[in-house]
């Protein structure tokens, strides 16, 4: 695996730097869906046919 990076070594202030800008990246995704409407609105009952039935689907 030549010229692959398997691992970095970071300090726990970096890391824990990354791991907020993604949070923040998820939150900002997630508004956006919500603005865009892209989102479903369903009961827990639906939301595991809708699963299944996605399931079956792929």
């Amino acid at each position: 695996m030549r010229g692959q990076v398997k691992y970095v070594v970071m300090s726990q202030q970096q890391y824990q730097y990354l791991r907020e800008c993604e949070l923040e990246a998820a939150l900002a995704e997630s508004k956006s869906d919500l603005v865009q409407g892209r989102f479903v609105k369903e009961t827990v009952a639906q939301h595991i046919k809708r699963l299944k039935q996605i399931n079956k689907s792929a």
